[in-house]
């Protein structure tokens, strides 16, 4: 047992503020600003002045296999120039021994040249063995020859294939990255996720939704996901989107959720000029693409809600959004829910009415408040291409004054999976009438992202009966001016009572120890 004495944001319904919090045996037994005579003797522990105990964070977005796999990559996203990247590759391929050399976070938008790296500039620099480096949208890639060469047939007819500049996107983007993912050893794989899950923890991140299902036979990344998540000292709680359309995969294994993007994604994205919009692209033509026919994502929602399965879609454009609300509507016409937590991922650019139906309907949005300050991908492009539409990106207070349960995620790799930064983006919005109080910001990464899988019924807040989940910041959120959220600092992460050590195993014991786990995910 030990007694926390300071000051403790519980993010209860009430958001109240206490002065003690009491654990025992990894749950909360006790909060209040009085200590009751019967915890006296019980050890304690004091707060330095200025720092708060809050409930754990979620990140309520990411993909945990590619997060894990360019966490020990090749990372350009802070490369100011081409040859910079390339400097870059030549040392880190003189390093690095793996098939396959996988870089993360080009963009045209950071690098002087203000284009992407081509084909021909990755073969200057490494020519001898496959390169394949991913913008930082996630949804293009750039290959040189060697990689080219390699891959199978069926990919060069594929729309979004372009040999001649080595950048794939749209399909050919994601038969890639199968192609790509396919050929990582999965126990090179599994050291890449139990590095991953100790820097979330680590960080404060203890419970992610997981988007899952990309390249690997057999879709074994979603299994080797679930055996890490319960095999690592971690305690990182993982809850699994299957993403396919594919419902018995996700029945087979006994799986509660689908969704995410790739097989789910109904458009593109911004960075690529095909996210799907009702009006077409500033000085254009172009409205984007969507992926599928509307009836194909109909009978997807319907299948999926008739089974059980908790929805979720990435939707970008406001068109790819009104197609989102109109599957998961369908679908809860045809089978009530009343508590279902179907989400539509992004909703970057979503449509009044769209959003009075998410209310209504309650459909759940798991957003990315911080590309809301994505150098990577500024606000200057987002202008660019959609005009005076780029005022309505992420409108966060609308939504929440609206009575949609809304919570926070960083798309990682896309942005860093950093709760902290995302709190500031998100009480911090360019259009200043759309900024969320620091209060609103933070429950967005607890108990909201706790909800999104209904696991806010034992933790995201610090109550009694829940797990004693919980972060130390170095000063009390709820007193911090929304422009001095960034600057707050994670001091300790505390797990079932437990001061989080990294104390994880090799591979294969952990993945010994995750298949006999019962845990969920």
């Amino acid at each position: 047992m030990k007694v926390y004495e300071g000051t403790v944001a519980t993010c209860d319904a009430s958001d109240s503020v206490c002065r003690f919090l009491v654990e025992d045996g990894g749950r909360i037994v006790w909060t209040g600003n009085e200590l009751p005579e019967r915890f006296v003797g019980a050890a304690r522990e004091v707060l330095p002045d200025g720092h708060a105990l809050i409930p754990s964070f979620a990140d309520s977005h990411i993909h945990f296999a590619s997060f894990a796999l360019f966490h020990s990559g090749l990372d350009v996203r802070s490369a100011r120039s081409i040859p910079e990247i390339q400097a870059r590759l030549k040392e880190f391929a003189t390093t690095n021994r793996q098939d396959i050399i996988v870089g993360f976070g080009a963009s045209i938008h950071s690098v002087a040249e203000r284009r992407l790296v081509s084909r021909a500039e990755l073969d200057a620099a490494c020519g001898d063995r496959p390169v394949f480096i991913v913008k930082y949208d996630g949804h293009a890639c750039i290959l040189n020859s060697r990689l080219i060469a390699m891959l199978p047939s069926h990919i060069r007819g594929l729309r979004g294939f372009h040999p001649d500049t080595g950048e794939m996107n749209q399909e050919a983007y994601f038969a890639c990255t199968d192609f790509v993912t396919g050929r990582i050893p999965p126990m090179q794989v599994v050291r890449n996720m139990i590095s991953a899950a100790d820097s979330l923890v680590s960080s404060g991140i203890c419970k992610i939704d997981d988007v899952s299902g990309v390249g690997f036979p057999k879709d074994l990344d979603v299994d080797l996901e679930r055996w890490v998540a319960r095999g690592t000292s971690s305690g990182l709680q993982m809850r699994i989107f299957f993403q396919t359309m594919d419902i018995g995969k996700v029945l087979r294994r006994r799986l509660p959720r689908i969704g995410g993007c790739f097989a789910t994604a109904l458009d593109g994205c911004f960075g690529s000029m095909d996210a799907a919009l009702l009006q077409p692209y500033r000085n254009t033509d172009n409205r984007g693409v969507l992926f599928y026919e509307p009836a194909k994502v109909r009978d997807f929602c319907v299948r999926a809600n008739r089974a059980g399965l908790q929805i979720q879609v990435h939707a970008i454009g406001d068109a790819a959004f009104e197609q989102a609300v109109d599957g998961i509507e369908a679908a809860l016409r045809d089978t009530p829910r009343p508590d279902h937590r179907h989400g539509i991922i992004h909703a970057c650019l979503p449509t009044m009415e769209g959003l009075r139906r998410c209310a209504d309907l309650g459909i759940h949005l798991p957003l990315q408040p911080a590309f809301l300050e994505w150098e990577l991908e500024p606000l200057e492009y987002i202008t660019d291409i959609l005009g005076d539409r780029a005022m309505l990106i992420s409108p966060l207070k609308t939504m929440v004054e609206m009575g949609i349960h809304v919570s926070g995620g960083s798309d990682a790799p896309c942005t860093l999976p950093d709760a902290i930064a995302g709190m500031h983006a998100a009480c911090n919005h360019y259009v200043p009438e759309q900024s969320l109080s620091v209060r609103q910001a933070l429950r967005l990464f607890t108990i909201e992202g706790y909800r999104s899988t209904f696991d806010d019924v034992s933790r995201g807040s610090l109550e009694p009966g829940k797990f004693a989940d919980m972060v130390v910041l170095d000063r009390n959120p709820l007193d911090t001016p929304p422009a001095e959220v960034k600057f707050m600092k994670v001091r300790k992460v505390i797990l079932g009572g437990l001061e989080y050590r990294n104390r994880d195993s090799g591979p294969l014991l952990t993945l010994l120890k995750g298949i006999l786990s019962r845990r969920p995910t």
